[in-house]
């Protein structure tokens, strides 16, 4: 992996063996409209999943490569062919507005409050009822 390559807090406890799929990788997933099930992950060679965490998933070309590779992986490691899902053209994790909205109710309930100062966004606890 880069060194530039940044994983979430709560994936400290596997980034180093990989046993786990990343959240980065679960992105390109549904940005390829591949599944891939933890097990079949799991069979993958350490340099493969390395692999799959640096390469880029953001083009239609880069999305074709990444999905190709997976299912010659896929195939390769476990004998079975990539499950396909339909691509959503316009996930909510992509709609700024409607993350922030849906955000703003699960920190409401939290009693936490999602504040904006020069466009960057922050928690402060708060007594919202």
């Amino acid at each position: 992996m880069t060194q530039t390559t940044k994983f979430f807090q709560f994936e400290a406890d596997f980034v180093d063996s990989l046993r786990c799929i990343p959240m980065q990788v679960r992105l390109k997933l549904d940005t390829c409209g591949i599944k891939l099930k933890l097990p079949q992950w799991n069979r993958f060679s350490i340099q493969d999943r390395e692999i799959l965490v640096d390469l880029p998933c953001e083009t239609e070309s880069q999305k074709q490569n990444y999905k190709e590779l997976l299912q010659r992986l896929v195939l390769q490691y476990t004998g079975e062919e990539a499950t396909e899902l339909a691509i959503d053209p316009n996930p909510a994790w992509k709609i700024l507005t409607r993350s922030r909205l849906a955000l703003k109710k699960k920190l409401k309930k939290s009693a936490l409050q999602l504040l904006s100062s020069s466009g960057q966004a922050y928690l402060q606890n708060s007594d919202l009822p």
